[in-house]
């Protein structure tokens, strides 16, 4: 009998994957209510479309699931989520064939009632100005810049998901953070 999602919350990620393989449906709901919103929060910065974000990330999600099996843990669960992730991003790029795209901060200005306007209004700002200069950066700089500053993944884990170095990734967030620091010069 299958067991409930709330069973498999706090179960390693080698033993979800080998749950999911042999069937284990609630064992993958997990790992989609575990890596999921992390997933969609990077696509949505990379795509600046929702829809798009959101297709992505159910195709990785999907790829996820058909490729479980050959799943063998030489990265973690997470980056193989997140290269999955990353090479779906790029299909939608191609289909749409567009050069410029924004990016996408998530939301996390406080929402208590009691917060003082004058600040909110200057944290509205601040998140406004992050997000228009995020959306400037070149894909594989914000990709990097994200991967790293929202996410906290290491280099070499960038590497594995972008398919490039660790000295590249390194250099590529060097770049990141110039551009918004000479951007985001008026919040310093």
């Amino acid at each position: 009998m299958p067991q409930s999602p709330e069973r498999w919350e706090d179960k390693s990620d080698e033993s979800l994957v080998r749950a999911a393989v042999i069937g284990e449906q609630a064992a993958f709901v997990t790992i989609v209510n575990r890596y999921g919103p992390q997933m969609l929060r990077y696509s949505r910065t990379l795509l600046h479309d929702s829809a798009d974000a959101e297709e992505a990330v159910q195709d990785a999600l999907t790829a996820a699931w058909k490729g479980l099996d050959d799943f063998r843990f030489e990265s973690s669960l997470r980056t193989w989520l997140f290269t999955l992730t990353a090479h779906k991003v790029i299909d939608r790029r191609r289909k749409r064939s567009v050069t410029t795209i924004g990016g996408e901060v998530p939301d996390t200005r406080p929402a208590d009632a009691s917060f003082d306007p004058e600040a909110r209004a200057s944290n509205a700002q601040l998140f406004d100005a992050l997000t228009a200069a995020l959306a400037d950066l070149p894909y594989r700089q914000r990709a990097c810049w994200w991967l790293r500053e929202i996410e906290g993944m290491r280099l070499t884990e960038i590497g594995t998901i972008l398919s490039l170095s660790p000295d590249a990734v390194r250099g590529q967030i060097d770049r990141a953070q110039k551009a918004l620091r000479t951007r985001m010069v008026r919040w310093t």
